[in-house]
C-alpha cells in the first residue's frame, strides 16, 4: 500500500469524488426529506411550494456557486 492513500485512492481523488457525487446524493436526499415533510404535514400546494422554496434556497446557492466557478474557471 502506498503512503498517503486510502483504498488505493489519494486524498485529492477522494475529495473530488465526494465533492461532486457525494454532495449531489446529499442534495437529492434532502429534497426527498423536504417532500416527505410536506406530505406528512399535509401542507397543500402552496405550503409545499413554500417549503421547497425556503428550504432548498441554500442548496440552490451551493449549486450556483459551483456553476459560477466552472464558468469563470476558478
Amino acid at each position: 500500500m502506498q503512503e498517503g492513500t486510502i483504498f488505493g485512492f489519494t486524498e485529492a481523488e477522494l475529495t473530488d469524488f465526494f465533492m461532486s457525487y457525494g454532495i449531489a446524493a446529499l442534495i437529492l436526499f434532502l429534497l426527498f426529506i423536504i417532500g416527505e415533510l410536506a406530505w406528512k404535514s399535509k401542507a397543500g400546494k402552496t405550503g409545499t411550494f413554500v417549503l421547497f422554496l425556503v428550504l432548498a434556497l441554500g442548496m440552490l446557492g451551493f449549486i450556483a456557486k459551483g456553476i459560477i466557478q466552472k464558468l469563470w474557471g476558478i
